[in-house]
């Protein structure tokens, strides 16, 4: 089992208001950069419910540098409707099981810190400081 020490937020870099599914991220990630699976581990839906992505087992491919003792979580979304401007687009839905997926993971593995993919890469993911928001689950 891999040593996990980091939960990383992200987005899908998507429009507000638009689904996107697991298999559209698969989709992107395998056919349009060429790798082996999804990067992520877990994708939020619009509507709060948690799909699995890649095996938790299994290194991610979400944060260049940090994958290999992280675990990836994307919510869908992150972009206003026109595609212009990074935008906090996550549902009530989508707030409330990204805290219980961060909780339930720091549980799963004590050492675990939440980040956002913002504070490793020079990119607006996931549209919200994930790192200030869930400071309080990181240091439980």
């Amino acid at each position: 089992m891999r040593k996990i020490n980091s939960l990383i937020v992200h987005c899908s870099d998507t429009p507000e208001g638009k689904d996107f599914t697991v298999e559209d991220i698969r989709g992107w990630h395998v056919r349009e950069r060429g790798w082996r699976d999804i990067g992520y581990h877990f994708v939020v839906y619009r509507d709060g419910t948690v799909h699995e992505g890649r095996d938790i087992s299994i290194r991610g491919a979400h944060c260049k540098g940090h994958n290999k003792n992280s675990i990836g979580i994307c919510y869908i979304g992150g972009r206003d409707t026109s595609m212009e401007k990074a935008k906090d687009t996550r549902t009530e839905e989508q707030k409330e099981t990204l805290i219980f997926m961060s909780k339930y993971l720091k549980n799963e593995y004590p050492d675990i810190t939440i980040y956002g993919h913002r504070d490793f890469a020079d990119k607006d993911c996931p549209s919200f400081d994930a790192t200030s928001e869930y400071k309080y689950i990181s240091d439980i």
